[in-house]
This record gives structure tokens, C-alpha cells and sequence, in this order.
């Protein structure tokens, strides 16, 4: 039999995530998965799993499990304290769990979101190609919470006993953007400060959206969009001014302009961004 997964603390908000379900958008479901998909990735690799497994997101405060088998577990992502059954054990590199063990992944010390993957990866039945938790539209398993049980699948491959290097937490948030659908929606002076203004993220980010406080951006209309499509990425204006950065539980539908386009492979950073975070939007 393989091992399974009891959750002793569920933390603020960890959810089970993988590379997500794409190409579904025209059905109106989100791609979700893991938002900093750098970090999921090399904790798979380091724990011997395909590069796309399900893992444990958590959110600035851990969680804790009790596997009921012997495990080998990674955590990484967002820099923090392991133990495993009260003893300080490595970050970012494989760690042997004993049945019956606690593994407690303790609050971040910087950035914002932990990923724990366990060897042969987080085995719930998955929905439409993918186990990930989207919070948007409620596909996939719970969040998770105090004494759910999760399967673990059987190992792939023995986990190299090796660390690698992890990226920190951005200081500052740079965002490479390019011009969106409705650019021509703002004044040439809120397009200037879009470019050149300093942002801060908001507390009222979360895996749908990283909000920002600042300058707010200015209007040439004031009439209503019509609803269309929104993609990873897009930096929606909502009628407060301050750019809203969509993640990967986005609706697939919005009716607030969108001004820009975050590149991809930079919204990995964004997922690490802490509250107060400094966020800048740059041509590119």
C-alpha cells in the first residue's frame, strides 16, 4: 500500500496543486496550479517526482502533516522551518519522514508561498486532467483543513540526495509588461505612470489576483466594457484606478480594461511578493 498524509495543521491556506488544467478557458474554467510553478518544479525534481506532481501550496504559515508510512518529502519555495517530529531538519532538500512522524512546516521568514512535495506526489482524483485546487470556480479537493487525510502515490524514482540552489523572495516586484487590448482606454499621463510609478502589493491579493496600492490610473472612457476574455497575466483596471495583475484562479471573463500584459515566467516572483512588496510595471 502506499502512504497517506494526515493533516495535523492545515495552516491559513494550503491547497493541493500541480501544473493546472489548461486549454480549458472557453468553458469558463481557470488554469489554477501552482503559482510559483519554479518552485513546485525543483521541489519535484529534488523528491524524485515528475516535474508536474501535485504538491502542498501553503500560504505565510505551513502546515504540519503525519505520514503513516516512511516518506521522503521536499520543502521549498518560500524560505522556512522544518522539523520532523520536533527536530529542525533541511529546507529545500529531500528529508526522510518516519511513519508516523509530525512534519511541520512552519510561517515563512520571507515571500509568501511553501511548497511541499512528497515522493511519488499528492494522489487525489483529479478533475478535468488536474488535481489542482481552484479556488475561483471550487474544481478540485478542498482547501485543506485539520484531520483530512491525502494519498500519496507510489515513487517514481529514489530522490537524489542532493540540494539545489532556490531563488529569494523579490525585494522588488519587476513586472515586464506589454500593451493590453485596452490600453487606448487610459490618458497618455496614466500610461506614463503606469511605467514609471512605484506600487505596493495589497493584503487583498490572493491566488486570483496580486492588487496593488498606488497612483490611480486615469480614464480617457468612462462608459462600460462589455465582458471578454482575460489571460494569465492580464493587468486589469477596476473602477478605483490601482492595476490588478490576474494569477492563475483569474476568471476567464472581465469587463474592467485591461491596460497591459505581464509576461509569464515573471508572475513565478509574483506569487513570492509579500504584502507592502515595492511593484514596479516595465516596457518589455
Amino acid at each position: 500500500m502506499n502512504a497517506e498524509l494526515t493533516t495535523v495543521r492545515a495552516g491559513a491556506l494550503t491547497t493541493v496543486q500541480d501544473a493546472g488544467r489548461r486549454g480549458h478557458a472557453h468553458l469558463g474554467v481557470p488554469r489554477s496550479g501552482a503559482l510559483d510553478e519554479q518552485a513546485m518544479r525543483l521541489a519535484n525534481r529534488l523528491a524524485g517526482n515528475d516535474a508536474g506532481a501535485a504538491v502542498l501550496e501553503t500560504t505565510l504559515t505551513g502546515c504540519a502533516l503525519r505520514p503513516d508510512r516512511a516518506v521522503t518529502v521536499v520543502v521549498g519555495g518560500a524560505p522556512c522551518p522544518v522539523t520532523v517530529g520536533g527536530r529542525p531538519v533541511a529546507w529545500g532538500a529531500p528529508v526522510r519522514v518516519p511513519a508516523g512522524a509530525v512534519l511541520d512546516v512552519g510561517a515563512v521568514t520571507a515571500g509568501v508561498r511553501s511548497y511541499v512535495a512528497v515522493a511519488g506526489g499528492v494522489a487525489v482524483d483529479p478533475v478535468l486532467g488536474s488535481r489542482s485546487t481552484d479556488l475561483l470556480s471550487g474544481l478540485g479537493p478542498a482547501p485543506l483543513r485539520d484531520g483530512d487525510v491525502l494519498p500519496v502515490g507510489p515513487p517514481a524514482r529514489p530522490a537524489p540526495l542532493v540540494a539545489a540552489p532556490w531563488p529569494g523572495p523579490p525585494a522588488e516586484l519587476i513586472l515586464p509588461v506589454r500593451p493590453g487590448p485596452r490600453a487606448d482606454w487610459f490618458t497618455p499621463a496614466a500610461l506614463r505612470t503606469f511605467t514609471s510609478a512605484t506600487y505596493r502589493v495589497s493584503p487583498h491579493s490572493n491566488r486570483i489576483g496580486l492588487r496593488t496600492e498606488g497612483p490611480a490610473l486615469q480614464r480617457t472612457s468612462t462608459g462600460e466594457l462589455p465582458s471578454e476574455g482575460m489571460v494569465l497575466g492580464a493587468v486589469q483596471v477596476p473602477p478605483d484606478g490601482r492595476p490588478v495583475v490576474f494569477l492563475h484562479d483569474h476568471p476567464t471573463t472581465g469587463g474592467y480594461p485591461v491596460i497591459a500584459v505581464v509576461a509569464e515566467p515573471a508572475l513565478a516572483a509574483a506569487a513570492q511578493a509579500a504584502v507592502g512588496t515595492p511593484v514596479r510595471f516595465t516596457p518589455g
